[in-house]
């Protein structure tokens, strides 16, 4: 293994040549639900999908994606191993809220979509069949994750999950920084510092209204989103997110849902993360690559249920396409 992007980086290439042209997703949005599966079949997810139903089509979307990404760490060693690992890390603490999720409403871990990061499926499966969110916690403990950790001092706080989700993150990203600042890797600290920004707008959104003392879950780290503007937003003060015009946030102006909000975040986030990708020796084109693979496992699962369902185009055109 190296200890530079050089040899990473040839690898991503060859997988970034795998990732679904844009014409695949112009196809589906209109076809048959057979269609589609023939379609997914002749592409990089056929060697992975072991049948007809649309849990055969998420299984194979989440085989295909921990193959071709959740592998990337173990590829290098060093400080590129590092930089690599925090980018699969972000993906870790979306898995742990997705399973926190799932637990409390009661859907089966079959419907959790989780995305490639540092654990295997079998880990999170044994999470979600812990007794509560203390035991998910004692099983996270066993590979010395990191989140089993920030979760525990979370649970002495608060056991309401919107708030427990936010202080998380908080926890996490707040070390992600810290960690990504011994880094020579400018690219991931500016790009973890957009993710910061984001998550505190997906904080405020979510725990609008409420009587949340600011400090308790603003996450420091961000570039746009400082704190005053966080305590505005979080009293439903949206002229915030008109306020970032000049910034990569610009696209978030009129936004007043969760849904919406969300969606347009990750198209903002994904164009930001491809800027690194012409970098031959950073781990600018790893990061490019790790969400431009997030983005077609979101398309892909709304496409099969499109076709699945006979949804009209119409009806999930605008959640499929980044402007």
């Amino acid at each position: 293994m190296a200890d530079d992007f050089g040899y990473l980086n040839a690898r991503v290439r060859a997988r970034r040549s795998t990732l679904l042209k844009e014409s695949f997703f112009q196809e589906a949005l209109d076809l048959s639900y057979p269609d589609f599966l023939r379609l997914l079949s002749e592409s990089v997810y056929g060697q992975d999908l072991a049948g007809q139903g649309l849990p055969e089509v998420d299984r194979a979307i989440a085989l295909t994606q921990a193959r071709l990404v959740g592998d990337l760490a173990g590829l290098v060693t060093g400080e590129a191993r590092e930089a690599v690992r925090l980018l699969l890390l972000r993906n870790d603490l979306a898995n742990l809220q997705a399973v926190l999720r799932a637990k409390a409403t009661g859907r089966p871990f079959e419907e959790v979509v989780l995305l490639p990061g540092t654990l295997k499926e079998a880990l999170w499966r044994q999470a979600y069949e812990a007794q509560d969110a203390a035991g998910m916690a004692q099983v996270l403990s066993v590979p010395g994750h990191p989140l089993a950790r920030a979760l525990r001092a979370v649970l002495r706080e608060t056991q309401d999950l919107g708030r427990i989700e936010a202080l998380l993150a908080k926890r996490f990203f707040e070390g992600v920084a810290k960690a990504s600042k011994a880094l020579e890797e400018a690219a991931l600290r500016d790009y973890l510092a957009l993710e910061v920004d984001a998550e505190n707008l997906r904080t405020a959104f979510k725990l609008q209204g409420q009587d949340v003392p600011v400090e308790t879950v603003f996450i420091r780290g961000g570039r746009f989103v400082d704190r005053v503007r966080f305590a505005r937003l979080l009293e439903g003060d949206y002229a915030v997110l008109d306020e970032l015009s000049g910034t990569p946030f610009a696209p978030l102006a009129g936004a007043r849902d969760l849904k919406t909000l969300e969606r347009r975040l990750r198209c903002l986030l994904l164009k930001e993360a491809r800027k690194g990708a012409a970098d031959p020796l950073g781990v600018g084109l790893v990061l490019a690559y790790v969400k431009e693979r997030e983005w077609e496992a979101v398309r892909l699962r709304l496409l099969a249920r499109r076709a699945y369902f006979g949804l009209p185009r119409a009806q999930v055109e605008e959640e499929v396409v980044c402007p």
